[in-house]
């Protein structure tokens, strides 16, 4: 195995807007590795041998406790999950006390706290995680809150390279879905940062009431002028679709209940938003308004016949499966880097 050409032992990961392009680079290589090894039936190093990561999960998951429990495993440790239900966190534990007491027990804390956790308020989920990274010495870990998923864009970044190689110029639509239900905005932010990051050309559509937080547009753009790429907002799905290399159909709730939070604004007032808006559904027709080599991806769980149709995201040009399994080595290569390659 090659020996990792960055040190990231001992650091956290809430963004990957806080690792350069170069310490990316290397937990992706290290993903390629560990795929190819574990396709091919091979042994992997027991890089995290006797070692454990605490997960602490505030919400609910099918792929990313999964994932991270089978990568620790995968690599010689052991992931212990922690419902916060079955703590005293909702008693009022201080949460530096917990950061402080998973710290010796363990190698490294992983923390989930989005959506119904935090009543969708944008903004608390992260400063939850903060919080755990301030006091302990040992890495945190985002496994998604209300504003990143870090290991998730990570894997969306490596199944678009596998898919279309070079990413440079590539045209990214990420597109609001219509649903009846809402979903908060970690995995938007994140296709978003990350495609503009490695120098796509990244389209944000949504209709109008939907706008993403300001500090995410602005790091865009940034992004963008420094990776060569380019970064638009539109409120034409129609258009936007055009010439699409890759499309991202998804749902996010509407800037003003995310602000003020999902029991106040109200499920109802919500719904009648979305409902002005049932034509935000990527169909067979739109599809192919895309390049002829196009993919369509999801992070998953996928709202059929509401964000897409059953005809797309079973169609050819859905790459969900790839995707979905790309983030068991991601999530391999960030707890490698983090608590076991020194």
């Amino acid at each position: 195995m090659e020996m990792s050409r960055v040190d990231l032992f001992g650091r956290d990961l809430i963004t990957t807007q806080e690792w350069t392009e170069e310490e990316i680079e290397e937990a992706l290589r290290l993903a390629r590795e560990f795929k190819t090894k574990h396709r091919r039936g091979m042994k992997l190093p027991d890089l995290l041998k006797k070692k454990n990561f605490f997960m602490v999960f505030y919400a609910p998951s099918t792929r990313t406790r999964a994932a991270f429990e089978a990568g620790m495993t995968l690599l010689g440790g052991h992931a212990v999950f922690v419902d916060v239900s079955t703590t005293r966190i909702g008693a009022g534990e201080a949460l530096k006390d917990v950061a402080r007491m998973y710290e010796r027990y363990g190698h490294g804390i992983g923390v989930r706290v989005l959506d119904d956790a935090i009543d969708y308020k944008q903004g608390l989920g992260n400063r939850i995680i903060r919080e755990y990274a301030k006091h302990s010495e040992a890495p945190v870990i985002n496994m998604a809150c209300c504003t990143y998923h870090p290991t998730q864009g990570l894997a969306d970044l490596m199944t678009i390279r596998e898919k279309l190689r070079d990413v440079q110029g590539k045209k990214c639509v990420v597109m609001w879905g219509y649903s009846k239900k809402f979903r908060g905005r970690c995995s938007i932010n994140e296709e978003v940062l990350i495609t503009t990051r490695f120098g796509m050309d990244t389209v944000l559509a949504h209709p109008q009431g939907f706008e993403i937080d300001s500090e995410i547009i602005e790091a865009a753009k940034k992004n963008s002028m420094e990776s060569g790429g380019n970064f638009e907002i539109s409120h034409d799905y129609e258009s936007a679709l055009d010439g699409a290399h890759v499309v991202f159909p998804r749902n996010w709730a509407s800037s003003r209940l995310l602000e003020v939070g999902a029991s106040k604004f109200g499920a109802e007032n919500e719904a009648a938003l979305h409902n002005e808006h049932k034509d935000w559904t990527l169909t067979r027709r739109l599809t192919d308004k895309m390049d002829k080599h196009a993919i369509v991806t999801h992070v998953l769980p996928v709202f059929r016949g509401e964000e897409a149709t059953d005809e797309v995201m079973d169609g050819p040009l859905s790459v969900i499966y790839d995707q979905a399994e790309n983030g068991l080595y991601t999530k391999m290569a960030v707890l490698a880097l983090t608590m076991g390659i020194q």
